[in-house]
Formats: C-alpha cells, sequence, structure tokens
C-alpha cells in the first residue's frame, strides 16, 4: 500500500525552490546596496536583513511539508496543526529574540538591515503569490469517498437499496 500525498505539496515546493531563488538575489541586492551605502558593516546588515526576510516565510512552507508527512494517519488533523501553530509560535518568539539582540549589536547599519528586511520580505510574499496565482489545485482535494458510497455510485439507481415503503424519514 502506497501512502497517500497531499496535493498541495507540489505547490509548497515550488514555493521553496523559487523563493530560494528569489531570496538569493535579494541577498546578492542587499549586500551590494549595504556596501555602497555603508562599505563592510552595510554589507553585513544588508545580507543579515535579506537572510531573517528570506528564512522566515519559508519556515512555515517549510512546516507544512513536514506535517504533511502524517496525512492519512488517523490522528493527522491534530498533528498537523500541532506543528504548524507551533512552527508559527516558534518563529514569532525567535524573530522577536532576533531583532532585540540585533538591535544591540553595534556594527548592524539600521537602515540597510531594515530595507533589506523589508525588500526580500516583499520578494518572498510575491513569489508565493505569483506560484499560487498559477498553480491549480482542485477546490476539493485528497477526498477518499467510503467503499460503500464508492459501491452505490456505479449500480444502475433502480438497484440501489432505498427506504421501505412507509418509512417515516420526510426526505423520501
Amino acid at each position: 500500500m502506497t501512502t497517500p500525498t497531499v496535493s498541495s505539496n507540489p505547490i509548497l515546493r515550488t514555493v521553496l525552490i523559487w523563493g530560494s531563488i528569489v531570496g538569493a538575489a535579494a541577498i546578492v541586492v542587499a549586500g551590494v546596496a549595504g556596501f555602497l551605502a555603508a562599505e563592510a558593516p552595510g554589507l553585513f546588515s544588508g545580507v543579515l536583513g535579506a537572510l531573517v526576510g528570506v528564512v522566515f516565510p519559508a519556515l512555515t512552507a517549510v512546516s507544512i511539508l513536514v506535517a504533511n508527512r502524517w496525512f492519512g494517519t488517523p490522528r493527522y488533523i491534530e498533528i498537523f496543526f500541532g506543528i504548524v501553530l507551533g512552527g508559527w509560535l516558534l518563529k514569532f518568539v525567535i524573530v522577536i529574540v532576533a531583532l532585540v539582540v540585533l538591535s544591540r549589536v553595534e556594527w548592524i547599519v539600521d537602515l540597510v538591515f531594515y530595507l533589506a528586511l523589508v525588500g526580500a520580505a516583499v520578494s518572498s510574499l510575491v513569489v508565493d503569490l505569483i506560484v499560487l496565482g498559477r498553480m491549480r489545485l482542485p477546490a476539493v482535494s485528497d477526498i477518499v469517498m467510503p467503499e460503500s458510497v464508492a459501491d452505490t455510485d456505479s449500480q444502475d439507481p433502480d438497484t440501489i437499496p432505498g427506504p421501505e415503503a412507509g418509512s417515516s424519514d420526510p426526505r423520501v
């Protein structure tokens, strides 16, 4: 028996691939712009800001892909939301701690760091929007019909057992 897969996995993988490509470009652009603005401290501030702006949005897609490994198990929903929401909370705490720590580092050029962070985060969101806008996912997916329903779909409607005559069911 093969394990079932989730139809959103290819979309999330595409988001991660294109996000990595655009993120690498954002890191290079932020590093060069930071170097032109404030030499070595600007270079490191731009690279660090762009890195934070690219990595943290990607962690959501990674957490969903990890959680989807339990698809088809009886506790999938609980595991999925536990991993994804736990990942968001962990990411939230790490971002706050990282920004507090980085705000106290003397060689960080605040404006370069901020602009690189915002630019990389916006570019990551643009990639997400483009990929999701171009990919097609059915409105109802990953559904497995029970055997009894699947068997009655293939039968002649006249032979499907119905309610007995005189039933009190008002829908009959």
